[in-house]
């Protein structure tokens, strides 16, 4: 099933990402497709507020993963500068990705090999009409119907 949202600001694609934080559970994994500046990072820091998570959350360019401690931990691991999925796997991604946490993979595709097959993969895109706005489109199979219905309803999780 796929949904898509426009965001008309930043704060707009921090809300969708609460929104979607805020229904996750251990073993979740989020991919997030998107150019650089797409929001990415953005969207990931809504998902740590939506988790109860209230650390900076920042990008893992260099670190290529950062670990935000919470009732449920979330994993934020940026595939971009990897190699290879070897590369994921020799620094411990793998555990992550399968473990009790959330997971938060940018540019996923790159890992595409490494990951469960029911995972939910965000797109976000510039639209061309203004540089604050995106098209984020959510994409998940069955088993999500009725997270991504939530999600897109704005129901009050009581998080």
């Amino acid at each position: 099933m796929k949904y898509s949202f426009v965001s008309s600001c930043p704060q707009d694609t921090r809300e969708f990402g609460i929104r979607l934080g805020r229904l996750l559970e251990p073993g979740h994994v989020v991919c997030l497709e998107g150019e650089l500046g797409a929001g990415k990072t953005l969207l990931t820091q809504g998902i740590a507020l939506g988790m109860g998570i209230n650390c900076s959350v920042t990008s893992p360019t260099y670190t290529l993963i950062n670990q935000y401690p919470g009732t449920v931990p979330l994993f934020h691991f940026d595939a971009y500068r990897l190699e290879d999925e070897e590369e994921l796997y020799n620094i411990g991604g793998e555990d992550l990705i399968y473990g009790q946490g959330v997971s938060v993979i940018e540019w996923a595709s790159r890992v595409k090999g490494m990951l469960p097959d029911d995972c939910i993969w965000v797109s976000l895109s510039r639209l061309e009409e203004s540089q604050s706005t995106r098209l984020i489109e959510l994409t998940a199979d069955e088993k999500y119907r009725t997270l991504i219905e939530r999600v897109v309803s704005n129901e009050n999780t009581g998080h």
